[in-house]
C-alpha cells in the first residue's frame, strides 16, 4: 500500500473512535440523573429517602370517586395521587369534616358563638274595628205603649246620659201614677187613724214606686210626679248612657210591646279590634300584649292597644283565631267596621334562650343541622332541635351549648365541598354531643372521603 492509502485508513479509524466516544458520553449523561433519582428516592444508601407509596388516586374536581390506578375524568383531567402519610386518619376525628385552611379563607367561612338572647318576633294580622260590647246599650221599654214624639230621630246621632229620647203614652204608666198618688194621699189622710193604717198605705205607695222604677222610669219623672201631685199622660224616656245611635227602628206614632228594641246606643270612647291571627302564630299572642294598629283611613297615624281576650276557637276555613284588642278612641276617629293592620311584638315566655343566627341552620326538611367549629379547618355537623324564631335568630332547644362556635357564613359551601351528607351518615341521626362520637364498632369515614375533603380541587 502506498502512503496515501494508509493515511485514509487511519483517518477513518480515528473518526470511528470519536463517534463511539461521543455515543458513550451521551448515554452516560442520560443515565446519570436516573441513577441519582433512584439513589435519592429508592436507593439503599445511608442518605437515601424512603420511596413514597401512592395509596389511591382521587377525582381532581373533589367528587367522591377514587381509583387504585391512574385514570382521567370525563373532562380529560388526570386523577390526583394521594400518598401515604399525607392525611393520617388521626388528624380528622370521627364525625367531623376537614377543610384546608387556604380553602376556608377562600370560601369566606365565618362563625359566631351560640349565646343566650331575648328573641322578639313580629306577628302580623288584619281585622276590623267594632263597638265595645261592654259599652252597648239597648232601649227596650218594659211596658206597652205608643211613641208620641221622637227627640232622637236619626241613626248616628250622638246622645248623652239623661238626654230625652222620646215621649211615650202608656195606660199602664198612667194607672201606676194614679195608684201611687192615691197611696200617698191615703197615708196623709190616715195620719190620725193609727200607725197600722198608715203603714199599710205607705207600703202600697212604696210598691207602686218600685214598679215605676222597675219599668226604668227616670228619677226626674218620679220627682216631677211627687211635686205636681197629678198623673202625667206622657212620660219622657231618657238615655241611660253616652254614645251614638247605631240602630233606631222606632218611628213616631208607632206602638211598641214590652222588650221591643227602640234604640241601640254605643259608647265609642273605647272600641275593640277583632284581629285574625294565623294559626301558626297563636302561641305567640298572650293577654296584656301590646299591639300597634295602622288604620287604612289614617295611614299617617299609629294607634296602640292591648290584647284583652283570645277566642277559644279556630276558623276551619281560614285557619285563623280571633284576638280581641281594646283601645281608646280619642277624638272619635275610630269607627265600627274600619279595616286595620295589626302588629304584635312577641317575646319568648322564658326570657333569654340559647340562639344562633338563622343562616347557621342547614335545613333538609327531615332534620336541621349546624356546623360547629372544632378547630382550624375542622367542622362538626351537629343535629339540633329548633324553637322560636325572631330578630334574625333561632332558638336551639337541643344539640348545642352556650359558647360553641357555629358557622354562619359559607356553611352551604362547606356542605358541598366536604360531602357533608356522607359525614352525617357516619354517625346516624343522633343529636347533641352523643351524635358526634363514634361508638365502638361503628363505621369510620372512608379514607377516600377524608382525602377528598382535605385536598379539594
Amino acid at each position: 500500500m502506498n502512503r496515501t492509502a494508509w493515511i485514509g485508513i487511519a483517518a477513518l479509524v480515528a473518526a470511528a473512535g470519536v463517534a463511539a466516544g461521543y455515543w458513550m458520553g451521551m448515554r452516560g449523561a442520560v443515565q446519570a440523573p436516573h441513577e441519582v433519582v433512584q439513589g435519592v428516592v429508592g436507593g439503599t444508601g445511608p442518605g437515601a429517602k424512603k420511596e413514597r407509596k401512592i395509596r389511591f388516586y382521587r377525582n381532581p374536581m373533589g367528587l367522591p370517586d377514587t381509583s387504585p390506578v391512574p385514570k382521567k375524568d370525563p373532562m380529560g383531567m388526570d386523577y390526583v395521587p394521594v400518598y401515604e402519610g399525607e392525611e393520617p386518619e388521626s388528624e380528622t376525628p370521627a364525625g367531623t369534616v376537614k377543610i384546608r385552611l387556604d380553602k376556608v379563607q377562600l370560601l369566606g367561612v365565618r362563625s359566631e358563638p351560640a349565646e343566650p338572647r331575648e328573641l322578639h318576633r313580629m306577628v302580623h294580622a288584619v281585622g276590623t274595628i267594632q263597638a265595645n260590647e261592654r259599652l252597648l246599650y239597648k232601649v227596650a221599654p218594659r211596658f206597652e205603649g205608643w211613641i208620641e214624639k221622637l227627640y232622637v230621630n236619626t241613626t248616628g246621632q250622638p246622645v248623652a246620659r239623661g238626654q230625652p229620647l222620646m215621649e211615650v203614652y202608656s195606660p199602664d204608666l198612667v194607672a201606676a201614677q194614679e195608684e201611687y198618688l192615691i197611696a200617698l194621699r191615703g197615708a196623709q189622710d190616715l195620719k190620725d187613724s193609727g200607725l197600722e193604717a198608715q203603714a199599710v198605705m205607705q207600703r202600697l205607695a212604696d210598691g207602686v214606686l218600685r214598679r215605676l222604677r222597675n219599668w226604668e222610669i227616670s228619677e226626674q219623672e218620679i220627682q216631677a210626679l211627687q211635686q205636681e201631685g197629678k198623673p202625667r199622660r206622657l212620660l219622657t224616656y231618657r238615655s241611660a248612657a253616652n254614645g251614638v245611635v247605631l240602630q233606631k227602628p222606632s218611628v213616631q206614632g208607632m206602638r211598641f210591646m214590652p222588650g221591643e228594641v227602640l234604640f241601640e246606643i254605643a259608647d265609642l270612647s273605647s272600641v275593640w279590634m277583632l284581629a285574625d291571627v294565623s294559626e301558626q302564630d297563636v302561641g305567640l299572642v298572650h293577654l296584656g300584649q301590646e299591639a300597634k294598629l295602622r288604620i287604612v283611613a289614617y295611614p299617617e297615624k299609629t294607634f296602640s292597644g292591648k290584647v284583652v281576650f283570645l277566642y277559644p276557637t279556630i276558623d276551619t276555613e281560614t285557619r285563623t283565631a280571633k284576638v280581641r284588642i281594646e283601645l281608646a278612641n280619642t277624638g272619635g276617629l275610630l269607627k265600627p267596621a274600619m279595616f286595620a293592620n295589626v302588629e304584635l311584638v312577641s317575646g319568648h315566655a322564658r326570657g333569654k334562650v340559647l340562639a344562633v343566627p338563622e343562616s347557621a341552620v342547614l335545613d333538609s326538611g327531615a332534620r336541621q343541622v349546624v356546623l360547629v367549629r372544632r378547630g382550624e379547618g375542622l367542622f362538626e355537623p351537629r343535629t339540633v332541635k329548633l324553637g322560636m324564631r325572631g330578630d334574625g335568630y333561632i332558638e336551639v332547644m337541643e344539640g348545642l351549648q352556650a359558647g360553641e362556635q357555629v358557622v354562619v357564613r359559607a356553611n352551604f359551601l362547606i356542605d358541598a365541598e366536604s360531602n357533608l351528607k356522607a359525614a352525617l351518615e357516619t354517625f346516624g341521626g343522633h343529636s347533641g354531643h352523643d351524635s358526634v362520637q363514634t361508638k365502638p364498632g361503628a363505621a369510620k369515614p372512608a379514607p377516600a372521603n377524608a382525602a377528598q375533603v382535605d385536598k379539594g380541587h
